[in-house]
């Protein structure tokens, strides 16, 4: 395998990984179906002002974090499986409060709220830790391990756009009752595929500590996790505002435009390229919507950021690997997965605050957070070809 590209094709895999991959697809869906929809309810029925809005949509970042250090811990202990399932069942438990909330009209306080969201976030952290780090891995040959987490990770990137497509399909119609339904469905069918796949039990290992950072958080990765961070962060501002299906449809014509792009533009191209060009496409398309009105705007906006952030993703997920010592593959992935998810949570939680003032000002804000991410890389990435270990 090149030792700066990875092949981005996806080879016709043991069927096991196709329903771990699935079932990260359906698990991610599950999540980002609530992003468009869940302040709209909680503004209308839970009469929360933009400020708590961001709170409460803000703090699902911090329970990604809740149960990291345990992770190693608990897949040791117990069936890997059973623990990836479990915590999806803490995430049903979870939308089933919402779900009983609204059906009966019940009084839901922003308290409330805010418990829901950090154990919604603690149990999908845990999930997603397990499945991405420990199941998709587990369902591969060593040799295709590399390929087999760079193709799961787009499963879930699709996500991204494929969860709130659904979701404003669903809502006019049905209502956020049917959108809290199918995000339930998204994980139910994803603990069915879970199931389905054998992992055999394997003793645990000797003197295994509670905590720690194994299969958690990769420590010499820091830098690489906070200019993720930085770029999901301005991501997220954007998700934060009131988004269209035309707008999530476009993002995922951008996810498909940057699959074809890896694979043919990229492919030999310098290391340093995709992540540049892709912070320049989602620059420019902040540019254009701070800047233009014109309805072109709205189609070509998001197709850049689609394929900005796509080609972005992919490679920061093979730094972290190529980072990581000896079985630390898992690690390098569960770190990913918090500074994608977080930077996502937070930079939400930071647009709904930052909309008691105007739209305007949180476009603004993203845009100097991707400028601040361009700058960053240019260290990030010599210091990436310094310490890599693969």
């Amino acid at each position: 395998m090149n030792s700066q590209n990875t092949p981005v094709h996806i080879r016709l895999w043991h069927h096991d990984f196709w329903r771990m991959a699935i079932a990260n697809l359906l698990l991610t869906m599950s999540v980002y179906m609530l992003i468009p929809i869940l302040p709209l309810w909680l503004a209308d029925s839970v009469e929360l002002d933009n400020e708590q809005i961001g709170i409460v949509m803000g703090v699902f970042g911090l329970g990604l974090f809740l149960f990291g250090a345990l992770t190693s811990y608990l897949v040791q202990h117990f069936r890997r499986n059973q623990v990836c399932v479990w915590s999806i069942l803490g995430m049903l438990v979870c939308l089933a409060f919402l779900y009983y909330m609204e059906k009966y009209n019940k009084t839901c306080t922003y308290s409330m709220m805010l418990v829901q969201r950090v154990a919604f976030g603690a149990f999908f952290g845990l999930a997603q830790m397990v499945l991405a780090s420990t199941l998709i891995i587990d369902t591969s040959e060593s040799f295709q391990r590399t390929e087999a987490n760079h193709s799961a990770s787009w499963f879930s990137r699709f996500a991204m756009s494929l969860g709130p497509l659904a979701a404003l399909m669903i809502y006019p119609l049905y209502g956020i009752s049917a959108v809290l339904l199918a995000s339930g469905g998204c994980a139910v069918i994803s603990v069915i595929l879970i199931l389905l796949v054998h992992f055999p039990f394997r003793a645990p290992e000797d003197n295994v500590s509670h905590f720690s950072c194994d299969r958690f958080f990769l420590t010499q990765g820091f830098i690489l996790f906070i200019n993720l961070f930085l770029i999901t962060l301005a991501t997220g501002l954007i998700l934060s505002l009131a988004l269209s299906i035309q707008f999530y449809s476009m993002m995922m014509v951008g996810f498909l435009m940057a699959i074809l792009s890896q694979r043919f533009v990229f492919r030999e191209a310098e290391l340093k390229s995709e992540v540049v060009t892709g912070l320049v496409l989602m620059g420019v398309a902040l540019l254009l919507m701070i800047t233009r009105s014109q309805a072109i705007v709205g189609f070509i906006a998001p197709m850049f950021i689609g394929l900005g952030l796509g080609i972005i993703g992919s490679r920061f997920l093979l730094f972290l690997i190529k980072l990581s010592r000896h079985c630390q593959r898992g690690t390098s992935q569960s770190t990913y997965t918090l500074g994608w998810e977080s930077g996502i949570a937070f930079g939400i939680g930071i647009g709904y605050v930052l909309c008691n003032r105007d739209h305007m000002s949180t476009l603004e804000c993203s845009l100097g957070l991707i400028i601040a991410s361009l700058l960053l890389y240019q260290y990030t990435h010599q210091w990436f070809l310094k310490h890599k270990n693969r």
